[in-house]
């Protein structure tokens, strides 16, 4: 405090700076950035403090991009589909994480990321390049198999060390992801990003950027290794975990349980048998209070304390102060165990966190063989959770799925608290090495594995329920609340990335009269040709706004969605289903066009009706 008024202009910067951080460099607003973040012209010609690198400009306005494409439901490859709240999406994470705004902007409490470190052995998972146009996109990515998969020529290529681009390709591909994550963050949202020496430098400075630099919490060094590698100048053990908050003043993060030095340091007892350690009461440069305290022998203690005396007295009073026994008593305040919150979290974790060798051999025991070579361990993503979700009702976002270790963690952290923590992941179907165990077991991609380890895990971890709630019924002792069965969702809605149920609108090679008249007779009817009903339903969901977990009741000839929040009219129509649809008194009703078959009075009919009802009546 200044004791000045607050400065309106002062006020409304930091209120942008909250909104847009990425257009901030060192607390100033940046011009160039402001207008790159809006879809101005691009230039970054200034010279200035900035983060900068080849294709910058275009990655921008690859994020800025709609897509047109949406999600469709799999329930063949779901488990209990109708039932969990559990999300698993393959397909391109950038035109994902661009389909999922509009129903979790704002949402997700956590977000745990594992991408390409940029090794320069690695393929390059995605691709994006600038200047080709759709049809060249689709013509690429038609590249397929004999059994319709993706080949690695088509979206997968390798970024080489020897790429004169090789540090901006990565950053390209990054940039655009960021940015949309950090839009589907809560304001006390929080992001964890694993990452190696080769590119921890250029992404601290890329999420400074993005996320802003007043919003960076932490860099975690974790070793990920139980053996010392005995190859290069130095042996390299650790990898990284960088964190951001989408707003620092709002974040609050969980602890973690003590270790067990520091359980060691409880080591007495009260009367009834509580532990407790010692606080420090007197301390000569710390102690700011002065006072006198007279101790059982009669010695007198002038300080200087750490508390004041009356809260010295309440203590005492109620037996909150340890007396040393001796010639030299000295008071200590009492720090009970069962009142700790835990540890703080510290900036290095060492191989009680788990390690790659570890984490390896916990999906060889899902599946009886080794599919993946440096997957991470569930016990560090469960400690990642624990940190970043206080609330377990939270969604945990993952959008570099890999093997599924993060669905696998939720899952078991559930079972360990009785936690109803939700997981969306999404995971690009890339080619697994047809010389690879996996392909050879019949796991084409790397999504199908993904996939099937969440089965597995699920099945495993509800078979250890049902054999706890065995050993618990033999107990007879079920009023205890401790002692019900666990209800836990093991299951997942599977999602696959899809172009649109509906024709998009494209620009006629030539604006000449037959070709408008050809386009507009491509879209007498929008649907497109290879559209089903239930891929509409969800479709229209999405750029409704509502989540893929919401209610969706199938009724005679329409779908009423969260009760009365949304009807789709989309099999058929007729006088006695638009008197149904009303009487559910929805907010909205979207129909199709089509359905009405050229009856322009009934059409006209039900928009009247819809109006007379006070519904917001679309057709398509």
């Amino acid at each position: 405090m200044n004791g000045q008024s607050l400065s309106p202009l002062t006020e409304k910067l930091k209120l942008l700076q909250q909104i847009i951080p990425e257009a901030f460099t060192e607390d100033k607003i940046d011009w160039e950035k402001l207008r790159t973040t809006l879809g101005e012209d691009i230039n970054f010609a200034n010279e200035r403090y900035v983060l900068n690198w080849a294709g910058k400009s275009d990655a921008f306005r690859l994020m800025q991009q709609p897509t047109s494409r949406t999600l469709i439901p799999v329930r063949d490859e779901s488990i209990n589909f109708d039932e969990t709240e559990n999300i698993f999406i393959e397909g391109d994470n950038l035109d994902v994480l661009k389909i999922l705004q509009k129903s979790y902007f704002g949402k997700i409490k956590m977000i745990y990321i594992d991408p390409p470190y940029n090794t320069g052995n690695d393929s390059f998972i995605y691709s994006d390049r600038f200047a080709e146009n759709k049809t060249e996109y689709q013509k690429r990515v038609g590249d397929k198999d004999d059994k319709g998969y993706v080949t690695n020529e088509g979206v997968y290529w390798k970024n080489s060390r020897e790429n004169g681009q090789y540090h901006s390709n990565w950053l390209n591909m990054m940039m655009p992801r960021l940015y949309l994550a950090r839009t589907l963050l809560k304001d006390d949202g929080v992001i964890f990003v694993s990452i190696d020496d080769n590119e921890v430098h250029n992404l601290r400075l890329l999420m400074n950027e993005i996320f802003g630099e007043e919003n960076f919490v932490s860099q975690i060094a974790w070793r990920r290794t139980d053996n010392q590698p005995n190859i290069g100048l130095t042996a390299r053990v650790k990898e990284y975990i960088l964190i951001f908050a989408k707003n620092y003043a709002e974040l609050t993060l969980g602890r973690l349980p003590l270790s067990e030095s520091a359980l060691k340091e409880y080591r007495y007892e009260d009367e009834c048998g509580a532990k407790f350690r010692r606080g420090i009461l007197l301390h000569k440069t710390r102690g700011r209070h002065y006072y006198t305290v007279t101790t059982k022998s009669g010695n007198i203690l002038n300080g200087p304390w750490m508390i004041s005396e009356e809260k010295f007295k309440e203590l005492d009073e109620n037996k909150g102060i340890y007396w040393t026994s001796g010639g030299d008593e000295q008071p200590y305040s009492k720090i009970y165990l069962k009142d700790s919150k835990g540890a703080i979290p510290n900036d290095f974790w060492g191989i009680e966190y788990g390690t790659n060798q570890r984490a390896s051999l916990e999906v060889e025991a899902l599946f009886n063989k080794r599919y993946f070579d440096f997957p991470k361990p569930v016990s560090l993503i469960k400690t990642l959770i624990n940190v970043g979700i206080i609330d377990d009702n939270d969604i945990v976002l993952d959008f570099f799925a890999g093997s599924g270790t993060t669905a696998h963690a939720v899952m078991q952290l559930n079972k360990e608290d009785d936690g109803n923590r939700k997981y969306i992941l999404v995971q690009m179907p890339e080619p697994c090495d047809e010389k690879s165990e996996a392909f050879k077991a019949g796991y084409k991609t790397i999504a199908d594995i993904a996939k099937e380890r969440i089965r597995r895990a699920g099945k495993k971890i509800q078979s250890e329920i049902e054999a706890e709630s065995k050993k618990k019924e033999a107990e007879l002792n079920f009023d205890n609340a401790e002692n019900r069965p666990l209800e836990i969702d093991t299951g997942f809605k599977v999602f696959h990335l899809s172009e649109s149920n509906f024709k998009e609108w494209r620009q006629p090679e030539a604006y000449t009269t037959e070709a408008l008249a050809e386009q507009l007779k491509l879209f007498i009817d929008p649907v497109a040709e290879n559209a089903n009903l239930q891929n509409m339903v969800y479709e229209l969901l999405l750029k409704s706004g509502k989540d893929l977990n919401v209610n969706i009741e199938t009724c005679n000839g329409y779908h009423l969605i969260e009760g009365n929040e949304l009807a789709f009219i989309l099999e058929k129509v007729d006088e006695q289903i638009i008197t149904e649809v009303l009487t559910k008194q929805p907010k909205k009703v979207i129909a199709l066009d089509r359905i009405f078959k050229g009856n322009d009075q009934l059409k006209t009919n039900t928009a009247l009706q819809m109006k007379d009802a006070g519904v917001e009546f679309k057709t398509i």
